[in-house]
This record gives C-alpha cells, structure tokens and sequence, in this order.
C-alpha cells in the first residue's frame, strides 16, 4: 500500500536574502551621503534643475500648493508618522500581547529618528533658497526627516500585518497606501522647495534601510 504523498512545510524566510537586502541599501545610501557630502557637480546640477522647474510649478499653480501643504502638514507629517505608530506600540501591547515586537517597533521608530538627526547635522546641508518661497523649513536638508520617517513607519507596518497574517486584501490595501504615502510625500516636499530632489532620495534609502535591519533583527531575535 502506497503512503500517500506528505506537503512539506513551507521553508521560513530565508536570513540570508534579509542580509542581503540590508547591505545592499546601505552601500546605497552611503554611497548617496558621500555625493551630496563632497557636493558632486552632477548631482548638484541635477538637483538644481529639478528644483528650478517645480518651484515655477508651485508658483503657479497656488492650489495644488496649498494642497501640498497640507498633506505634508498634516497627512504626512513626522508627528502624524509617529503618532500613528505609537498607537500600533499601544496595540501591539495591550491587545496583542506581543511585547517584545511593541518595544521593538517603538525603538526602531526612535532609533530611526535619532539617526535622522544625527545624520543631518553631520551633512548639514543647506536647503533651496527661493525670492518667493511658497513654504518653509527649519534643521539641514539632508535626509528629508518627512521621506525617511513615512518610509520607515510605512514599511514596519505592512511588514507587521505580513507577520500576523492579516487578510491578504488588508494587505494589499496598506501596501497602496504606504507606497502612495511614501511617493507622495516626497512629491510634496520638492514642490514645495523645502527639499532638493536627493534629500527626498536619501530619506526613502534611509528609511528602508532602517526597515531592513529592523526586520532582519525581529526574525533572528524572535522569530
């Protein structure tokens, strides 16, 4: 009599691909704070001419900008970014019961937004300066601090709903909207001209590389 045919489990995630992935943003990333570091001409005229052609844009076209101001006020703010993921904190807690992933998802957000800082004050990049400013912005350019944040609390949220299995549709959703929220806030800081095109770059590098070593230590410390 034949034993019928056993599935075999499915193979975890495999640590090398992580590995793989978090080297590989941050030869990226590094390789980009050099550029702007060292003023790379190239780069800087790129950046210039990004810069030139939305300002007239936002100039222009004075509703879409209020718009964007609102949505990199409000929407995508770093406070609301960082709201949003306190609550997740509070839930992961409470609800969950899953405390070693809260106080992991609470470190990274804080960790994340320390290097941010420290980053940006070892750059120390000066932003756009425009006779007719549409918006303003206070610290150095580079990172955007409202790119890498979006980026690394997006990216931590849909890979916690990945993690629990949530409903693939719920999935897909909160993978429309963190790409949407990713792309559009760096969108938003360029027309407004609080940021070179580069600083917008560097956050989303950043950021994701913040997701990466952040996933890649939670499968390893509890898997």
């Amino acid at each position: 009599m034949q034993t019928p045919p056993v599935d075999s489990p499915p193979s975890p995630p495999q640590p090398r691909t992580a590995l793989s992935v978090t080297w590989a943003l941050a030869v990226c990333s590094a390789l980009l704070l050099t550029l702007v570091a060292v003023e790379w001409r190239p780069l800087i005229s790129l950046d210039d001419d990004i810069a030139g052609t939305t300002h007239r844009w936002a100039v222009d076209e004075p509703g879409i900008t209020h718009a964007m101001r609102i949505l990199t006020d409000w929407v995508w703010d770093t406070w609301t970014m960082r709201l949003l993921c306190a609550v997740v904190v509070v839930w992961l807690w409470f609800r969950r019961g899953d405390r070693w992933t809260a106080v992991w998802l609470g470190m990274t957000c804080l960790l994340g937004s320390l290097l941010q800082q420290a980053l940006k004050a070892a750059v120390n990049r000066s932003r756009p300066v425009w006779p007719d400013p549409v918006d303003s912005a206070h610290y150095a350019a580079f990172p955007s601090g409202h790119a890498m944040t979006a980026t690394f609390v997006c990216g931590l949220l849909v890979w916690l709903l990945h993690h629990y299995g949530a409903a693939h549709s719920l999935r897909l959703t909160a993978l429309a909207v963190a790409v949407v929220s990713v792309a559009g806030v760096g969108v938003t800081r360029v027309w407004l001209g609080v940021h070179w095109a580069t600083d917008v770059v560097g956050g989303w590098l950043l950021g994701a590389l913040v997701v990466a070593a952040a996933v890649l230590i939670h499968r390893r410390r509890h898997p």
